[in-house]
C-alpha cells in the first residue's frame, strides 16, 4: 500500500515550509511505514521553476492498509499536519510496476495487475547538473502538452531539490489514456532527447491502481470520485 498526500495550506506557511526538514525524521520513526518522502510541489503542470509554498507532498508506502489507515486517523503527526493545513488529499495507490530507481533503489518493485478504472503515475528524475538549461529548455513544451492531455484527472509537480530533483504525480481516467499521452509525438519527443542527450542522473517510473481517495479538512473527510 503507497500513499500520496496533497496538502493545502492557506495560512501556516511558513510552519509548513520547516516541515520539510522537521518531518523526514519523524516519518522515519513509524515502524509500519517503510518509504517515505516530504516533497516540495511547483506552480502550474508538471515540472516548474516556481515553487508552490502552500502546497506539500507526502510520500510514503506501508506495510498494508490497516497501517496507513491507523497513521491518518490516529498519529499525532497528521494531526497536526490536519490541524494547520486548509485540506489534506490521500490518495491510497498499489504499485502495479516501476522501473529506475530513487537514490540508488527501487520503492517499488511489486509488479501487479492494472485493475481498471483510474491509474496514477509517479516519474521522478534527478537531472545531470550540466543538463539543466537543456531540460528547462524544454519544460514548458511538455507541461503544455499535459496539460491539454485528454484523460488527465490531476497533476502536480513534486520533488526534493528544487531545478535538479524533479518529479510529477498525476491520475489519470484510466491506462487508455494514459498510454495515449504516453505514446503522444510531443511527449516521445521529449523522451527521446531525454535518451539520446543524457539529462537524468537517475529516473524512476512508476504506475498504482487508484484504489480510493479523500479530501480530509478539519470538520469532514469526503469522498473524492
Amino acid at each position: 500500500m503507497v500513499t500520496l498526500s496533497i496538502i493545502k495550506y492557506t495560512q501556516n506557511k511558513w510552519w509548513a515550509f520547516k516541515q520539510m526538514q522537521l518531518l523526514p525524521p519523524q516519518l522515519a520513526a513509524v515502524s509500519s511505514c517503510t518509504f517515505s518522502k516530504v516533497l516540495g510541489t511547483g506552480s502550474g503542470f508538471g515540472f516548474s521553476l516556481w515553487p508552490d509554498f502552500t502546497t506539500y507532498a507526502l510520500l510514503m508506502k506501508w506495510k498494508d492498509e490497516v497501517s496507513a489507515e491507523t497513521f491518518f486517523s490516529n498519529s499525532e503527526i497528521f494531526l497536526e499536519l490536519q490541524s494547520k493545513s486548509e485540506h489534506i488529499e490521500n490518495h491510497y495507490l498499489e504499485s502495479i510496476g516501476a522501473h529506475g530507481s530513487w537514490y540508488g533503489e527501487n520503492p517499488f518493485p511489486e509488479r501487479g495487475e492494472y485493475s481498471g478504472g483510474k491509474i496514477a503515475v509517479i516519474t521522478r528524475a534527478r537531472i545531470n547538473i550540466h543538463k539543466l538549461p537543456r531540460f528547462w529548455q524544454f519544460v514548458p513544451k511538455a507541461s503544455k502538452s499535459i496539460e491539454e492531455a485528454k484523460g488527465l484527472v490531476y497533476t502536480k509537480g513534486i520533488g526534493e531539490w528544487p531545478l535538479i530533483e524533479q518529479a510529477t504525480f498525476s491520475i489519470w481516467k484510466n491506462e487508455q489514456a494514459m498510454k495515449a499521452y504516453a505514446y503522444a509525438d510531443i511527449h516521445k519527443e521529449i523522451i527521446g532527447k531525454v535518451k539520446k542527450e543524457n539529462w537524468y542522473k537517475e529516473e524512476l517510473f512508476s504506475r498504482f491502481n487508484v484504489i480510493k481517495s479523500f479530501q480530509h479538512s478539519k470538520n469532514k473527510t469526503v469522498v473524492l470520485q
